[in-house]
């Protein structure tokens, strides 16, 4: 969510991470001291989290999860607000080896169907 945020208004505050999990302001303070603790993010003056190199490795990371898994979904004709929340569910609990089957699979399937476009 840091990661999008920056990327979409430029910043990060606590409260926009709390409205855009739909989770409370607490809940979201507990985790960004968890965050902040771990080396993962800094908060400035102005309450604006920043991600660390550390935290945008992560991130970016879990962003490419997402990305694929809401793609997944919406493929096999998942509506997209429903597919968009499923992959948040899913996207931090898939072991590497499960994401990466499925990101070589999802591969596989688009070379395959870029083929066929050619013939």
């Amino acid at each position: 969510m840091i990661l999008r945020l920056h990327e979409t208004k430029g910043y990060a505050r606590a409260i926009d991470i709390s409205c855009g999990l739909s989770v409370t302001k607490p809940s979201v303070s507990v985790a960004m001291r968890n965050l902040r603790e771990n080396g993962y993010i800094t908060v400035d003056d102005d309450k604006h989290i920043h991600l660390t190199d550390a935290g945008t490795a992560i991130a970016e990371r879990i962003y490419e999860r997402h990305k694929l898994l809401t793609a997944l979904l919406i493929s096999i004709g998942v509506d997209a607000d429903t597919a968009e929340k499923d992959a948040c569910r899913v996207e931090h609990d898939l072991s590497p080896e499960t994401f990466e089957a499925i990101r070589e699979k999802i591969l596989c399937w688009r070379m395959t169907d870029r083929r066929s476009h050619r013939e």
